[in-house]
């Protein structure tokens, strides 16, 4: 299962249940469904079942998350509003987010440059700097945190 995959799989998904209130298991299958081609091997679906899994696993997370998610991102959106942002820019910040507080199994430093790349794929010219300005600003705060508590 390729993670870059799943991760624009996440935005869209989160794209979609913001713009038509659809619950994620819609949305993901939805995306999944357009995504897939028609393979029959079993290795095949047993890839296209993890993803799914790993897909909501993210969906989920940051969608349960999200107000605690977008009031941490309001510390660092210097003369900006969540609800002013791009839909897409603020669903790649909301993963990212998502991914560095609340997971451990990724490095911030490869979330923040899997955003940045997300950023630049399904949003504006500037999208991948404004991105990499916000998280680059969270990720050494969070790397502060994490040096107290050892």
């Amino acid at each position: 299962m390729k993670r870059r995959i799943a991760r624009e799989i996440v935005v869209q998904s989160l794209y979609q249940m913001e713009m038509n209130l659809v619950d994620s298991e819609i949305a993901v299958s939805t995306l999944l469904e357009e995504a897939s081609e028609e393979n029959e091997t079993d290795r095949v679906i047993k890839d296209e079942i993890k993803l799914k899994e790993y897909v909501l696993g993210l969906v989920n997370g940051t969608w349960t998350h999200k107000v605690a998610i977008d009031e941490l991102l309001g510390h660092y959106l210097v003369g900006w509003q969540i609800s002013r942002l791009s839909r897409v820019d603020r669903q790649v910040l909301r993963l990212a987010t998502f991914e560095m507080v609340y997971e451990d199994d990724v490095p911030a430093k490869v979330v923040v440059n899997e955003a940045i790349d997300l950023a630049k794929h399904f949003g504006t010219e500037d999208s991948g700097k404004f991105v990499n300005g916000v998280l680059g600003n969270m990720i050494k705060d969070l790397e502060r945190l994490k040096e107290q508590r050892h």
